[in-house]
């Protein structure tokens, strides 16, 4: 196991240290559990700095979400693993124009996740270490300019029937997220 998270670590950690990740708008932090498994992730967030639909009090934005996670499966009939996976996501958001006060959104995105480990639990096995994540949410963002942005995520990872078993897992999510 120690091989195969350091296959994924190492780079995203030399990623997350050169300047590339300097240029981040913010970083977050998801805990959330599901089917069999609790995870957390971190986060860095690069915002699109678009518009569109502004005429009114709300736009749709977007931003960019690269993160780096670890599972801690658990199952009564034993298998237990620790997985880790690394993901990109575009998200686009539904959020009013102005950040004062409190200003509630609604977003979702699809993106792509790649895991050490295919088999989560004895119950649940995904397939392939390539997954495809979509997730939908709500939150708040908060803050004198909004820096502060707390939300719930429900996520789905499955491989797209890519191969079998294609399982699948569900995360009820909470994230939290500070923007520069």
């Amino acid at each position: 196991m120690k091989h195969r998270v350091s296959r994924f670590v190492f780079p995203l950690v030399l990623a997350m240290s050169s300047g590339v990740a300097w240029s981040a708008d913010g970083v977050a932090l998801e805990l959330g559990n599901g089917n069999g498994a609790d995870m957390g992730r971190v986060g860095l967030v690069w915002d699109w700095g678009k518009k569109w639909f502004a005429e009114g009090d709300w736009h749709v934005g977007g931003y960019w979400d690269v993160s780096l996670g670890y599972w801690d499966a658990h199952s009564s009939a034993g298998g237990n693993n620790d997985i880790v996976d690394v993901g990109v996501t575009p998200v686009f958001r539904l959020q009013q124009n102005t950040l004062s006060g409190l200003a509630p959104y609604v977003e979702g995105g699809i993106g792509l996740r790649l895991l050490s480990a295919t088999q989560v639990n004895a119950d649940r096995k995904l397939g392939s270490a390539f997954q495809f994540g979509d997730h939908v949410g709500v939150g708040l963002r908060f803050g004198s300019k909004g820096q502060y942005d707390l939300g719930y995520r429900y996520q789905h990872l499955s491989n797209g029937g890519i191969k079998d078993p294609n399982q699948g897992i569900n995360f009820n999510q909470i994230r939290f997220t500070y923007r520069f």
